[in-house]
């Protein structure tokens, strides 16, 4: 086992302090928006051999034995640690945005590579050759937008936009309705995201005059997400993303729940804590709410223009007790794990849960402690502490400890087919 010291990233997104709140740790002052627990070549975590304490980036690490940490299946399947587990806290929303699938990160990464643009170009769209499917848990109330709801559904609230506005923003209105009219969903959707996002000026004059019509008449402000309108306004004041918001389905998720957001699934998440999951990739295409480079043919083209009902993740309890969230992506599965305090000492091994090992595995610690036993050795976990244990060390078990009750989150692959 190897305990991991890991990046915060201070995207301008992220809340100052929600995340080291959570960890107990002292707030940087900066944003916190991720922090990132894995082996991406961006920001690998530095694992801590505990013998002597020297710390190697645990990307490096894996390479340098991948058969032994990964076990023989992964490093076949994947040639690296499948996966990257980040804790998420959104202090204002992140760009809507949507992932490639597998062909088309390989294909866009390798043209972006012929062209020669820099690994870190900031107008670079494909930053490794992967695919990102990913889920969130949710540790705090979490809301998101999530695919596209039925053109029906942004039918009406665009026309109840327009009832109330005149002129250019209440004709700019009636044609959004119009081509969501077409019978044909993927044609109603995919026109009006051109249309959203191309370079007219009509949709961009709609956007301040529509958060005003919201703030103005509390008969719109009681639609839910005519009503984030203005939220959203308020951190990229007259962004067409404000607008976009209204074509995708408003999620708002309580503690414990998740989603899960496959290839090509518009995406965006407005305000939260959360653990999130995904393929070991920062593919990313952007079309609004974001300073960063925004690239809309791109993103036009890899998007799945259907209605999507909201993706909810249930979790699946084994029969030795593990809570899993089980993704329909073979990268990755979600560990929860809470361990009640020891009340009896004699009763210290009753509620112990194994933990779900197909492979490697990375464990966080978020509230209590959390002891990881196996054969090679155990290491106490506390509240912030986190380890990787490699496919050479299982099994492994999550134990209570005497002093108090415990929580923590592991991820590990799916099981190789």
């Amino acid at each position: 086992m190897y305990r991991l010291t890991n990046t915060i990233r201070d995207y301008a997104w992220g809340s100052t302090g929600a995340i080291s709140g959570l960890l107990g740790t002292a707030p940087s002052g900066k944003p916190e928006a991720e922090m990132w627990l894995g082996a991406h070549p961006s920001a690998p975590s530095l694992a801590a051999d505990g013998t002597d304490g020297t710390a190697t980036g645990l990307d490096r690490m894996i390479a340098a034995d991948p058969q032994g940490l990964l076990g023989p299946e992964v490093a076949q399947a994947y040639g690296q640690l499948p996966f990257l587990m980040k804790l998420l806290a959104a202090g204002k929303p992140l760009s809507i945005q949507v992932h490639p699938s597998a062909q088309q990160a390989a294909a866009g990464f390798e043209a972006e590579n012929a062209a020669g643009l820099r690994a870190d170009a900031p107008h670079r769209n494909y930053r490794d050759g992967s695919h990102k499917p990913e889920m969130i848990y949710a540790l705090s109330d979490f809301a998101a937008l999530s695919g596209f709801r039925s053109p029906a559904e942004a039918a009406e609230l665009f026309g109840s936009l327009g009832a109330v506005l005149e002129g250019q923003n209440a004709a700019t209105c009636a044609r959004i309705v119009q081509l969501l009219s077409n019978p044909i969903e993927a044609q109603a959707l995919s026109s009006t995201c051109e249309y959203l996002l191309g370079a007219t000026e009509e949709p961009g004059l709609l956007v301040p005059a529509a958060v005003a019509a919201v703030n103005a008449n509390p008969m719109l402000a009681e639609h839910v997400s005519l009503a984030e309108l203005p939220r959203i306004n308020e951190h990229y004041p007259n962004d067409i993303g404000v607008l976009v918001s209204l074509l995708l389905n408003l999620v708002v998720l309580a503690p414990g729940q998740a989603i899960y957001l496959d290839a090509g699934n518009v995406h965006a998440y407005l305000r939260g804590l959360g653990v999130e999951v995904m393929a070991n990739s920062d593919n990313v295409l952007r079309g609004g709410l974001t300073p960063k480079h925004i690239d809309v043919p791109e993103l036009l083209r890899i998007t799945r223009f259907e209605a999507l009902g909201v993706p909810l993740l249930e979790p699946e309890t084994t029969m030795y007790g593990q809570q899993v969230f089980i993704p329909p992506f073979a990268e990755f599965q979600l560990q929860h794990i809470e361990l009640d305090a020891v009340a009896d000492s004699a009763d210290m091994g009753g509620g112990d849960v194994p933990v779900a090992a197909n492979g490697p595995v990375i464990v966080l610690c978020v509230a209590g402690e959390v002891l990881i036993d196996t054969p090679r050795g155990d290491e106490l976990l506390r509240r912030g502490d986190s380890l990787f244990i490699g496919a050479n060390e299982a099994p492994a078990m999550a134990r209570r400890s005497a002093n108090s009750a415990g929580r923590a989150f592991a991820v590990t692959p799916q099981p190789v087919q």
